[in-house]
């Protein structure tokens, strides 16, 4: 036979619980005259078939006809009330619960000004207050089937991640420009969850963005955006890197014996790019030589053994015979360089 339930009452110790059934494994067996307490900062509905009855506020309370007046045609007159009915009771907290956590199960994808495509990850506190108890109760726990603390919490935070996605979704700026706005986004999504909390019942107190942290992915591309603008000229930075390292591989080798061992990977990266350097320098030395060959030094004709010699040369580099270092115009008398073809005064042409 079924317990008669005389008093129900509910003590959170811990005052951590948002909402308590009592009886916790369903309906039990009331009567008229049975006492509902509640404590202070509390509020207890008393439930029958799934609907609510009646809402006791802090202070003992007896179920009779003429605080619950439906159970008149519940249980009926004729047994005096004596006939048990089942019934429960949802005691609820009206407290603010402070420190509630909230955070992204899966990064938000987050379109960048400035990086392009990037996924965030958010986190932050909120705090809340039971406002209408019925409305709560009916709309959570008559409707979810939720009766845990822990159940409510999931709700409410998968409400509140919803509201902050869309919110964060129309940021039109770079992520490295979030942290400033922190405040802006918090009282934003605290704007856009008032409505949703107050249709069951709650009023949202006060939510707080903590922090907005990039994946390991978009962290790596923004490290890599941050060392490029420090680095400026790729092409002096290149070159830079290429004769330090040079340098470096010169000097390791020089050292020789456990230096030269330790310094293994670095003496070939180093010698590597050194190598690459002295290509390059190459290149640059044998197009200048070949500039040099296209624009050739004017030459003087030996007159004894007709060998090519510069234009200055005092003597022959092949016979040592002495080189007239100027010509005279045969016209004009102007002095010429040796081995100009003609007067650069009246243009007559020089032997």
């Amino acid at each position: 036979m079924a317990r008669i339930i005389d008093v129900v009452e509910f003590l959170d110790n811990v005052g951590n619980e948002l909402v308590h059934r009592e009886p916790p494994g369903g309906p039990g067996d009331f009567r008229l005259g049975s006492q509902v307490i509640v404590r202070e900062s509390q509020k207890a509905v008393f439930f029958r078939d799934g609907k609510s009855l009646d809402v006791f506020g802090p202070g003992r309370h007896t179920i009779t006809t003429a605080n619950i007046p439906i159970l008149a045609s519940i249980i009926g007159l004729a047994t005096s009330g004596k006939s048990p009915f089942p019934a429960e009771v949802v005691f609820v907290n009206m407290k603010e619960f402070l420190n509630q956590k909230w955070g992204t199960m899966e990064p938000v994808a987050f379109r960048d000004a400035e990086l392009g495509m990037v996924r965030l990850r958010a986190f932050g506190i909120y705090s809340f207050q039971i406002k209408d108890p019925a409305l709560f109760v009916n709309g959570i726990v008559g409707q979810q089937g939720i009766y845990t603390t822990a159940g409510v919490d999931d709700y409410l935070r998968g409400v509140i991640i919803t509201k902050f996605t869309d919110l964060i979704a129309e940021q039109k700026k770079s992520v490295l420009d979030l942290p400033s706005l922190y405040s802006e986004i918090s009282a934003a999504t605290k704007g856009q969850l008032s409505d949703d909390f107050a249709r069951i019942g709650l009023v949202l107190k006060a939510l707080y963005v903590n922090a907005i942290t990039p994946t390991e992915e978009t962290v790596k591309a923004i490290d890599e955006r941050a060392s490029m603008g420090a680095i400026g000229d790729m092409d002096k930075y290149l070159k830079f890197k290429a004769a330090r390292a040079m340098g470096d591989a010169a000097t390791n080798a020089s050292g020789g014996g456990a230096a030269a061992m330790q310094t293994g990977v670095g003496l070939g990266a180093g010698a590597g790019l050194g190598a690459g350097l002295a290509g390059m320098m190459a290149d640059a030395m044998r197009g200048a030589q070949q500039s040099g060959s296209q624009a050739a030094t004017p030459t003087v004709a030996c007159p004894n053994c007709k060998a090519s010699n510069p234009v200055g040369t005092k003597f022959c580099s092949n016979c040592g015979t002495k080189l007239a270092t100027t010509v005279k115009c045969p016209t004009c008398g102007t002095e010429n360089p040796a081995g100009a073809k003609f007067c650069s005064n009246d243009g007559t042409k020089l032997s």
